[in-house]
């Protein structure tokens, strides 16, 4: 699959449950910007048919070598991020996936229904990656227990297999070069962000600066036939300083990612 092809089917996904990425896209536009995605992050299940290792060679097919690894002891996750090798405007790829090992056995067991209904030769094809759930929605009770222990494991119940942001690269901003600029304009607009560990996550001395919206809302109507209003997906802004050998940082920061994936939160 060809990588615009790719992003784009993502971004038609992902904007039909997180309708403020639209809105926020034309914000920038209206002011004579050209607003170009640095990355797109997806969250998965390990020891599942749809585990970051057998997820990994739909990137490589297109192109993408992964370049780093990352492990969030809090939230039970690891991660890789992922660059292409020859497109260098195509943007990155975070991959995390949860160690469900890692959970109370009430969650493993859970997850474990979930996990046994994706189809084995699932991560064969591209478009898995916009399917949302591979699995019957959780009843409202099973979801509620997830929540308790891993936020994660909840959102990715409800939500499935689709990127859960987008990244507007604040570098190729003309009139918004800092991240205090762009943060100003969606609070004048309205919008509210993610404020765990401050609305800025990083700084220049760690080379990456980022910050996000918080997650758009939707209704799910759960197995037992309740319906609430849960977090769908969230906008993220980055912006990239220049190392000492002065290349452009093109990796993640922990201590930034542990802070942003807090944008899903049901609270």
């Amino acid at each position: 699959m060809q990588v615009n092809q790719f992003f784009a089917s993502l971004w038609d996904t992902y904007t039909d449950i997180a309708p403020q990425a639209e809105r926020i896209q034309a914000l920038f536009k209206s002011h004579g910007e050209e607003v170009i995605n640095d990355h797109i992050a997806f969250r998965t299940f390990a020891h599942s048919p749809v585990s970051l290792e057998k997820l990994q060679p739909i990137f490589e097919e297109m192109g993408y070598e992964a370049y780093g690894a990352f492990r969030f002891e809090s939230k039970h996750l690891k991660a890789r991020c992922y660059k292409h090798t020859s497109e260098v405007d195509a943007p990155k790829i975070f991959l995390s996936e949860l160690l469900t090992e890692e959970l109370p056995q009430e969650c493993q067991d859970i997850i474990a229904k979930l996990v046994a209904q994706i189809p084995e030769d699932a991560a064969s094809d591209p478009a898995v990656f916009w399917k949302k759930r591979l699995w019957d929605v959780p009843s409202l009770e099973d979801y509620l227990t997830l929540v308790e222990h891993s936020e994660y494991a909840a959102w990715l119940s409800t939500m499935g297999m689709q990127a859960n942001h987008f990244t507007v690269s604040i570098n190729h901003l003309k009139k918004f070069p800092t991240i205090e600029a762009v943060n100003q304009l969606l609070q004048d607009e309205g919008y509210t962000l993610n404020s765990t560990g401050g609305l800025i996550k990083g700084s220049p001395e760690l080379y990456l600066q980022q910050s996000s919206t918080m997650a758009d809302k939707i209704d799910v109507t759960f197995a037992g036939g309740e319906t609430r209003t849960i977090p769908s997906c969230f906008y993220e802004f980055a912006l990239r300083h220049k190392q000492a050998d002065g290349t452009l940082f093109d990796s993640f920061i922990e201590g930034n990612a542990d802070k942003i994936f807090d944008s899903t939160n049901t609270k």
